[in-house]
């Protein structure tokens, strides 16, 4: 499963952790997917699009996971 480090930054939103991941091809595209309810944060369906991913959770989407770490 793949990571993603937080770095300095105490959480990132999700639809920019789509986009920067290369899950969404824009920002639009993240928001629309969050939307429809195709992402799951820690197994539950997520459907707010500036939801705040901190380390220790998990997001799934269209068939791919990362873990977020600091």
């Amino acid at each position: 499963m793949a990571t993603f480090s937080l770095g300095k930054h105490p959480h990132v939103d999700l639809c920019d952790l789509l986009k920067l991941e290369g899950w969404a091809e824009s920002g639009g595209a993240a928001k629309d997917a969050i939307a429809d309810g195709q992402v799951k944060v820690d197994g539950k369906v997520e459907t707010r699009k500036r939801c705040k991913i901190v380390a220790g959770q998990q997001v799934n989407f269209n068939g791919m996971s990362i873990n977020v770490i600091n």
